[in-house]
């Protein structure tokens, strides 16, 4: 199959004045039941509500408890009642034990958004959730939520582990930036980073005993900018043995959690050699300098091998998209986009569409939802990253933000990562980037022919100079 260049691919999201009008649902026969050997589950943490229809039992409506043992008893009381689906809301994590046990036993799941299974006003109880979900269940109007392979949740618990070291390992390194400001150490502003080699080799000299400024910048690394007279001012001040000993812990839970996501990465590595072959990491190419990993990225192994060998594409190759990003979505969402129809809904479950609120024709609002996706979230950085990209879709989005603003901007364009991202996973197409001088030309024909027809609606004639 020939490559297609992805950028080019990327069509515009309808207003909702331009969509096109669905028909009308025929609502004259009423509901029709869609499940009729149903069940709805009110889940809790110390307790399970469960409902079925009258017909399948004397005692439609019954109380578990949350051990093993009553989850066992809750799947085969379903089981005897004939029970095929079963509906049950996202709460917490509390869900998760009851839905693997479920499944085990061949019922299916259907775990839904509590915010679409709202009861109507009244009086709210445990008792009438349950029967509420069975109703909305058994007619078809619940949607079961997104739920990625087994592999893919394997490999979600891990990322999801690591980046959560990650995050207070930062704060350690806040901490310890905190604890130096008060015995007026300014080494953070005579170095970028404190968790780097000239950083963590002032600090632990620091912790052995000593004091002398001088000897203590000769821990520089010769690749810092600062100079040695510059990092020995910045280490003189007050050595208070309390803030010493918070010191002491704060750079030990740093390197705790530095052998954390070590072992993490142990870990993930491991779960990609279980996983299905689609590349040849011998094809990849090879990236430029700039573009090598850095930062967080897994020292022991290469993580950008282990992605287009799982999923057949490389989709770093796309200016302001590197290993990380990537990792993160296919952390989320997995590389089978048949669980997503269009890529429209891909995108929606991402959070990157607007929710309009239309009322007589006009938009009167924008649903903002309160929780954001992580995959969504790691796209929005990555749109923000191509501010200064010499690339196809750095120019892209240097006109998007000089005409929405930054935070639009950044939306609107992570909503086009998202597409290019989708097409390359579902039909293995290789991104290819024709340049900003390519797009530039491109927005300049399209802005003479719409000036050309709109002169012509004024029976004007526009006239291009020679």
């Amino acid at each position: 199959m020939p490559k297609t260049p992805t950028s080019s691919l990327m069509p515009h999201t309808k207003s909702p004045k331009t969509a096109k009008l669905k028909p009308p649902q025929d609502c004259t026969l009423g509901l029709s039941v869609v499940h009729p050997k149903a069940a709805g589950i009110d889940v809790g943490n110390e307790e399970h509500w469960v409902a079925v229809p009258p017909s399948l039992d004397p005692n439609p409506v019954r109380r578990f408890g949350c051990f093993t043992g009553d989850l066992l008893a809750l799947a085969a009381w379903l089981l005897q009642c004939g029970i095929q689906t079963v509906a049950m809301q996202s709460t917490g994590v509390y869900w998760i034990p009851l839905f693997d046990i479920l499944s085990q036993h061949g019922i299916g799941v259907f775990v839904v958004n509590a915010r679409d299974t709202k009861n109507l006003p009244g009086r709210k109880t445990d008792i009438q959730e349950c029967q509420w979900l069975l109703k909305l269940h058994v007619y078809g109007l619940l949607k079961p939520s997104f739920r990625p392979a087994e592999e893919i949740l394997v490999m979600r618990t891990y990322w999801r582990q690591r980046q959560q070291h990650i995050a207070d390992a930062a704060r350690c390194i806040q901490h310890i930036q905190k604890v130096l400001t008060q015995m007026n150490i300014q080494l953070a502003n005579a170095i970028t980073d404190l968790s780097g080699t000239t950083g963590l080799a002032v600090l632990e000299a620091i912790l052995a005993g000593e004091r002398n400024p001088r000897k203590l910048a000769q821990r520089r690394d010769p690749r810092i900018k600062a100079s040695p007279e510059v990092i020995a001012k910045s280490l003189e001040g007050n050595w208070r043995p309390e803030l010493l000993f918070v010191l002491r812990q704060e750079l030990d839970s740093y390197y705790a959690f530095q052998k954390k996501i070590a072992e993490c990465d142990q870990q993930l590595q491991r779960h990609y050699q279980t996983m299905e072959q689609k590349g040849d990491p011998q094809q990849l190419p090879k990236v430029a300098r700039d573009q090598r990993a850095h930062g967080n990225a897994p020292g022991h192994f290469d993580l950008r091998e282990q992605l287009y060998r799982s999923t057949g594409v490389d989709l770093t190759a796309m200016d302001g998209i590197n290993v990380l990003t990537a990792q993160t979505v296919i952390a989320e969402v997995g590389y089978d986009m048949s669980r997503f129809p269009t890529e429209a809904d891909f995108v929606s479950f991402l959070g990157l569409t607007p929710n309009y609120q239309i009322s007589g024709g006009k938009v009167v609002g924008r649903d903002k939802r309160k929780k954001k996706n992580r995959a969504g979230l790691a796209l929005r950085f990555a749109a923000g990253t191509l501010l200064r990209s010499d690339t196809y879709l750095g120019a892209q989005y240097r006109r998007l933000r000089t005409r929405l603003g930054t935070p639009k901007a950044k939306k609107a364009m992570a909503n086009r990562l998202a597409r290019i991202i989708y097409r390359m996973l579902k039909f293995g197409e290789a991104y290819v980037d024709k340049g900003r001088e390519f797009y530039e030309e491109k927005y300049r024909s399209q802005q003479i022919r719409f000036l050309s027809k709109r002169a012509g609606e004024l029976g004007l004639q526009l006239v291009q100079p020679c």
